[in-house]
């Protein structure tokens, strides 16, 4: 998996909720270093931030579908407006969470998304 959130305490969360659950967990805090990773290696899910430097999750999705980049996407964001959620869905995420969340419904949503994508 690969997360890709630019504040610490969030990311370190979501690492530690991850890996008891046995999953093993890239960590990267810009867009751009993000698009690099994911080029270069496969990952089975993505979990995105909106709010990122250097290249915003956006930009990042819509450069990720436009190379065809398979894989699931799930964005983690504070952007809580319908048109944020809907914007996020037509640029080929797969779910959208919306900080703060609760990390029994990350777990889900990401156990989810990889059954769904096997």
């Amino acid at each position: 998996l690969l997360l890709v959130e630019d504040d610490r305490a969030i990311g370190q969360g979501i690492r530690v909720a991850l890996n008891t659950e046995g999953y093993t967990l890239d960590w990267l805090e810009d867009g751009l270093s993000a698009l690099h990773a994911l080029r270069s290696e496969p990952f089975d899910l993505l979990l995105l931030d909106l709010g990122l430097p250097r290249m915003d999750g956006f930009d990042l999705l819509r450069q990720l579908r436009a190379e065809e980049l398979a894989l699931p996407v799930l964005i983690l964001t504070a952007r809580d407006g319908t048109a944020n959620r809907i914007a996020g869905l037509d640029a080929g995420a797969d779910d959208y969470l919306i900080k703060p969340f609760d990390v029994d419904e990350l777990k889900a949503r990401v156990r989810a998304l990889l059954r769904r994508s096997q």
